[in-house]
């Protein structure tokens, strides 16, 4: 028996309102309340023809050959390194995403946990709730203003955090897989040389094979015993034996990460250092920024089954 509405299938839940939108037009299938997922999508598999995912949950070879008729996988967030790009153009499946939406949230988070690394905020914070204030002096920490940044991927979110920056007139370098045509910025040619001339190393590079453990012990110290990192961009682009060797031995000072490496089952290691500021994944986590995006996911379904031109096309 036929669907009267396209088979979607999700993943991961969206928020209310995009699943509740998107209900009304395609007949949902909610993967992750199978008890078994194999079973279930040897169930159903064949009626799916659209797959709304998310960035961390992308979607591999062995799901899109158990979706035969698939013809769109449309992802909730900016990164698609999850997504098995050749799986998908084989069968000619469109690949969609919600780029420039989250460009400002996410720039902004990045200063954000530039600023609580350097300054120490939740350190402080714990005190003043711990009743510490009058025992235990805060160690001083470290100006913003003025310093050197390096950021690492000057695309759109890169291109934000160097506007951020200059607000608080900070050098601004950067490396990338080429000079950036109109840039007045400081060009390095690789990662390593743009650590050692900065205070602050910011990671707003592409996830997948071609940046995975890009940020490894000739990085980390190159960038120093009072160097800071922040990573705003994915867990794959640092190698994280070799962060965590160097947080621990105080080769580089402190980082601020809102992404890991096997999220969100991240290395306990991380829990037991008072030199890292840590966020769940959140960047882009404001009811402004994820309305646009599940209207962005919603857009490229609607198009793609209309017919239409889709709005953020990847494949």
């Amino acid at each position: 028996m036929s669907e009267s509405k396209p088979g979607l299938l999700m993943l991961a839940p969206y928020p209310p309102a995009d699943t509740e939108a998107l209900e009304r037009d395609y007949t949902l299938h909610r993967l992750w309340e199978a008890p078994d997922a194999a079973a279930y999508l040897a169930e159903h598999g064949g009626r799916i023809r659209g797959l709304a995912t998310t960035g961390v949950h992308g979607a591999s070879a062995s799901l899109i050959a158990a979706l035969p008729a698939l013809e769109i996988i449309s992802c909730f967030g900016v990164g698609v390194d999850a997504i098995d790009f050749p799986a998908a153009r084989a069968r000619n499946i469109a690949v969609t995403n919600t780029p420039e939406v989250l460009t400002d949230d996410v720039a902004d988070m990045g200063m954000a946990l530039l600023l609580a690394t350097a300054r120490r905020i939740p350190e402080g914070d714990a005190l003043v709730r711990g009743g510490l204030w009058t025992t235990t002096r805060l160690p001083l920490t470290t100006r913003v203003t003025g310093k050197r940044i390096g950021i690492v991927g000057l695309g759109r979110i890169g291109s934000a955090v160097a506007q951020r920056a200059a607000g608080f007139g900070m050098e601004i370098a950067y490396t990338d897989r080429a000079p950036i045509e109109g840039t007045r910025h400081t060009f390095h040619p690789d990662a390593v040389s743009l650590a050692g001339s900065v205070d602050f190393l910011m990671l707003c590079a592409a996830g997948g094979e071609s940046t995975r453990g890009m940020i490894g012990r000739a990085v980390l110290d190159a960038l120093g015993p009072r160097g800071m990192l922040i990573n705003i961009c994915r867990g794959s682009v640092v190698d994280e034996p070799e962060l965590l060797a160097a947080l621990r031995e105080k080769r580089i000072a402190a980082a601020g990460l809102d992404v890991f490496l096997n999220e969100p089952n991240i290395d306990p290691g991380f829990l037991t250092l008072n030199n890292v500021v840590l966020q769940p994944h959140h960047a882009s986590g404001t009811v402004e920024t994820r309305a646009a995006m599940g209207e962005l996911v919603r857009g490229n379904l609607a198009a793609h089954f209309a017919g239409r031109a889709l709005p953020t096309p990847v494949v």
